[in-house]
């Protein structure tokens, strides 16, 4: 960057501001209109720049729907998802990475060849073995369906392919064990790739929508995505502020995770991408 000339330094600038505008503004209009009031919604009077700010919206959101429901059904499915695919993600790179087995280029190639096969095409044999298996309104279908991820093992794995292979054997001779190694040395070293896909994963779970629309049909068991949807009137305006209040309210977590975790996410990606 220091042999790119000022003008085109300023031009990259102008850009990135001008995308951060782009994407930005869809947020800023959701919360102006979640704390804009009905009144201002109705008569088309909502500023991009408000004069003044109304809960009335939010307060009707929690009052009027199950959201802080669903929001703790969301919190524990996604901690629960994160925490499993975490395990098994570990597990299975490190494997992957460190021991030597017939067949292994195949089943990982065969683990890879997982993530260009849509969702869509696998979504009702997964109904159909939840229903048969009685899961429908219950936590393990929203959660065992989604306990590993093809993506986290590749990550991992080639994370766990930068460690030395002298450190192993260094730890080998000292007497240190398979499971020992990795307990005590390969997970503490894995913490940024594994910090960067917890927050990815987080956010993919906490955005569910089409799987537990299907496999949930009491109001107690929604998640947040889905609850979201409850929030519907008679009357138009109201409807939009119910929505944006809602939708504001729903997006809190995620924003402030990816606020506090976008670092990273940055390093974690770029943790393990000069081995292959």
């Amino acid at each position: 960057m220091t042999n790119i000339p000022k003008w085109q330094k300023s031009l990259l600038w102008i850009f990135a501001f001008g995308l951060a505008l782009v994407i930005f503004f869809p947020v800023w209009y959701m919360l102006t209109m979640g704390f804009a009031s009905n009144g201002d919604i109705l008569s088309n009077n909502v500023s991009l720049i408000p004069s003044k700010i109304s809960l009335e919206n939010i307060f009707l959101v929690l009052s009027r729907t199950l959201i802080l429901r669903y929001m703790l059904n969301t919190l524990f499915v996604a901690f629960a998802i994160l925490a499993i695919q975490i395990a098994t993600c570990e597990l299975a790179a490190y494997a992957f990475a460190f021991y030597e087995f017939k067949g292994k280029k195949f089943i990982f190639m065969l683990v890879l060849s997982t993530l260009m096969i849509p969702s869509e095409a696998t979504i009702i044999a997964n109904y159909l073995t939840i229903s048969s298996l009685k899961w429908v309104d219950t936590y393990h279908a929203l959660i065992i369906p989604f306990s590993t991820s093809a993506t986290g093992i590749f990550l991992m794995r080639q994370y766990f392919l930068t460690i030395a292979k002298e450190l192993r054997e260094a730890a080998f001779l000292d007497g240190c064990g398979n499971m020992a190694f990795f307990i005590h040395v390969a997970l503490p070293l894995s913490r940024p790739i594994a910090a960067s896909f917890a927050i990815t994963s987080f956010i993919g779970s906490w955005n569910m929508y089409m799987w537990p629309l299907l496999v949930t049909n009491k109001d107690s068991m929604r998640m947040v995505q889905v609850g979201i949807t409850s929030l519907r009137d008679a009357d138009a305006a109201q409807t939009i502020g119910l929505a944006m209040a809602g939708i504001c309210i729903v997006t809190i977590p995620s924003i402030v995770i990816f606020a506090f975790g976008h670092r990273q996410v940055v390093e974690g990606m770029m943790a393990g991408s000069v081995k292959g």
